[in-house]
């Protein structure tokens, strides 16, 4: 949803079946990139499973550049979790 008057600096995404989870995690990635004015979510209402995430941004970069380039930056973070994660679980279970 792109905010009247804007062009595309200012967009607000709606994220389906999500939560807290993704938003704030999402967020803070987003807010790393100093083109970035603003970043925010709300949760719509508590019976539905939905986030509003705006992000405006200064000058002319659109502002789905940081939104993709935060999801990108999140979901490397999360590999690299997993891996860590999956590398010690081995390392426990050779130990036994």
């Amino acid at each position: 949803i792109q905010a009247d008057g804007t062009d595309g600096n200012c967009v607000t995404f709606v994220l389906h079946d999500e939560d807290h989870t993704l938003g704030n995690s999402l967020r803070y990635m987003v807010m790393k990139n100093p083109d970035v004015e603003f970043c925010g979510y709300c949760i719509t209402h508590p019976s539905e499973s939905k986030i509003n995430f705006r992000i405006q941004t200064r000058g002319a970069l659109p502002a789905v550049e940081p939104f993709r380039k935060g999801l990108n930056d999140l979901m490397g973070v999360c590999q690299h979790v997993l891996s860590t994660f999956e590398r010690s679980m081995k390392e426990f279970r050779a130990q036994k």
